[in-house]
């Protein structure tokens, strides 16, 4: 069910009724934006659809964009959500949420700047998706995978550096003490949390690509993490990897719920190989996106495209790396999953009643990665916490497995602080929340899981 406003303690959803606020800027001005650039790269693409479909390729092009004008129009004019009106699976639960919606805003419309952000903004990627899919035969087509690629292209500099980073340390993994493990482990988890830097959709699909080396650029942003978990995250695995070894457990089973594609994703799967490698984790699953979503999110396909894109570099650990990293997904090691809830509109503590089964699977985990803004958005209901509420309390009940989220911060919320530490930010930098300079290593472990682990004093 959505999830519910006028519970006691709960506070307000983020949106743009609060005018020049984060929310209302987002809805104003970079969502329409990020809708002209969609219906521009469909235009600029008419061509290929001429010669792929012929003149039914055409009027799909005019079709799609006449949609997507529409709802830019809608967006802009604080039309009233309207139901999907597509044949697709999840049609019927994004119009019994719009039903909920109206249920919690009693006589208010439920609209682009009186709703929540959350809803309107995940709302508006569905219509895109809606748009293509009610025209074939272009209902296939990614609408940013230009983008996607572009950034990936543009960062091969970083993934050159950050796979011979790890060429240098995997040669003799396996010989490494418990102490050097973490310390390499400590690093692939902050290159993977800067990664998140490079997010399409907060720059509105300008370049947003990393150029230099992650690993060297890590201590000078030290400062920058608000909140550093990482020493609980690496007491989570050694105590499951000890566990496994002492007989109790089945092997460890890391979870990773994606972001971005690109950079970011190349981070993440070098940390999922290092895990595999050292023998801190023994199988790894990626849950990913199953439309084209918030700009740069991974898909499937760009999931498969980057392995076989690092394969095919003309770098020798690059390759090298691309080349194991297709053999884990051969031999099962790595598996990629892309469930319809996260594609939805619902905050995670909705999960376990409106997603049962994704809810039992990750239960199944040692870990779960979640990567990313607007997975801590959903994580933490994407409400006006005070800052120094604990991230528990944000999570409201969701809490599958023990959960590391590597964050950096694009939007204006943000818990788990130190009384007085988002004052002192606030008055040195009033966009410390949505600037993506600072960034947050957040863990929770479920009380029950918290009081039955081993101690993680393996040597």
């Amino acid at each position: 069910m959505a999830a519910d406003d006028s519970q006691p303690g709960v506070p307000p959803s983020l949106s743009a009724k609060v005018v020049r606020s984060f929310a209302y800027l987002t809805v104003k001005d970079r969502l329409p934006t990020i809708l002209t650039k969609v219906i521009d790269t469909i235009h600029r693409n008419k061509n290929q659809f001429f010669e792929e479909h012929g003149e039914e390729g055409i009027q799909a092009e005019k079709q799609t964009i006449s949609l997507l004008s529409k709802l830019r129009n809608e967006l802009q004019t604080d039309k009233r959500i309207v139901d999907l009106t597509d044949g697709h699976g999840d049609r019927d639960t994004w119009n019994q949420y719009l039903q909920r919606q109206q249920g919690l805003q009693g006589s208010e419309a439920v609209s682009w700047f009186k709703s929540p952000w959350l809803y309107v903004e995940c709302y508006m990627y569905r219509r895109i998706q809606e748009a293509v899919w009610l025209n074939p035969p272009i209902c296939d087509y990614d609408v940013f995978n230009e983008g996607k690629t572009r950034s990936f292209f543009e960062s091969q500099q970083a993934v050159m550096a950050l796979c011979s980073h790890f060429e240098s340390i995997s040669k003799n993994v396996e010989e490494l003490s418990d102490n050097l493990l973490q310390e390499h482990f400590h690093k692939l988890l902050r290159v993977s949390l800067w990664g998140n830097k490079c997010d399409l959709s907060i720059s509105a699909g300008m370049e947003n690509s990393q150029k230099t080396s992650p690993v060297e650029s890590l201590l000078s942003l030290e400062p920058f993490i608000l909140v550093d978990d990482s020493s609980m995250v690496w007491s989570t695995l050694v105590s499951a990897r000890a566990s496994v070894r002492s007989g109790k457990s089945s092997p460890v089973r890391v979870d990773f719920v994606l972001d971005n594609a690109g950079f970011e994703l190349v981070t993440d799967l070098v940390l999922a190989d290092f895990l595999v490698a050292s023998g801190l984790a023994a199988e790894v699953r990626f849950h990913g996106k199953s439309m084209p979503w918030f700009v740069s999110d991974v898909t499937a396909h760009d999931f498969q495209w980057t392995i076989k894109q690092t394969m095919a570099a003309n770098h020798k650990w690059m390759s090298k790396s691309g080349a194991q990293w297709k053999s884990y997904l051969r031999d099962g090691v790595w598996s990629y999953h892309d469930h319809p809830f996260w594609t939805l509109p619902h905050e995670f503590c909705d999960m376990e009643t409106d997603a049962p089964d994704l809810y039992g699977a990750l239960q199944s985990s040692d870990l779960v990665l979640f990567k990313g803004d607007l997975n801590y958005r959903k994580l933490t209901g994407d409400r006006e916490w005070e800052h120094t509420v604990e991230f528990e309390t944000a999570l409201r009940g969701f809490a599958p497995a023990p959960l590391c989220t590597l964050r950096t911060l694009k939007a204006n919320i943000q818990v788990g602080l130190q009384p007085g530490q988002a004052v002192k930010l606030g008055s040195k930098e009033p966009d410390w929340m949505t600037s993506g300079k600072y960034g947050v290593v957040q863990f929770h472990c479920p009380k029950a899981l918290s009081m039955t682990a081993e101690p993680a004093t393996e040597q």
